[in-house]
């Protein structure tokens, strides 16, 4: 009796197979990426003591895990969290700032380059709540800036800002640049976040 040969599998396509498989993952898989805010840290500088900070330069922000806002030792509602944050940066309490309009209260800020908005919540606040107050936050430096740049310049800080990323502008932009220096520099960007 003659000996039968054992039947082969045809392997010949499967590398072909596994090719396709792996294109088509590639194709239909979706990569998550980070998302968050967009935050400019300060640059480390080693060896360098803190500057001195007078406590009425710092205006405290408290937001708990009941979303709710402390803000100076009081309770305040979000739509007026905006009004209060500018009082408080375009005081001009120690009579340095000519551009201030502020009440000049000296048990309040000095001026906009000293003060700082010190922003703290709970691990319990939502995230909706913790970006809306953010956002008012930020909102009162746009308003501060916006009516700089409409005193200084006759356009809002925002107009500027969109002129210098618009590519078709036919205006000079190191000029509109060193223009939007100089309000950032005259009210500069300082919020400090802490989570408790």
């Amino acid at each position: 009796m003659a000996k039968r040969a054992a039947p082969e599998v045809n392997a010949g396509s499967m590398a072909d197979i596994a090719f396709l498989l792996l294109i088509f993952f590639l194709v239909t898989t979706t990569i998550e990426t980070d998302s968050g805010l967009n935050r400019k840290l300060p640059p480390i500088e080693d060896n360098v003591e803190p500057p001195i900070i007078k406590q009425k330069n710092i205006f405290t922000v408290l937001l708990n895990g009941k979303d709710q806002l402390l803000v100076e030792d009081e309770l305040m509602e979000l739509k007026d969290l905006r009004k209060a944050a500018t009082e408080f940066l375009d005081n001009g309490g120690d009579g340095t700032c000519d551009y201030c309009n502020g009440k000049k209260n000296s048990e309040s800020s000095d001026n906009p380059d000293k003060a700082i908005i010190s922003l703290k919540n709970e691990r319990e606040t939502t995230y909706k709540t913790y970006i809306a107050v953010q956002n008012e936050l930020v909102a009162a430096y746009n308003d501060l800036r916006n009516i700089r740049a409409q005193a200084l310049y006759g356009k809002s800080f925002l107009e500027m800002e969109a002129n210098l990323n618009d590519v078709n502008w036919p205006g000079d932009k190191t000029k509109l640049k060193d223009q939007l220096e100089k309000i950032k520099i005259e009210y500069p960007q300082k919020l400090s976040e802490v989570q408790n």
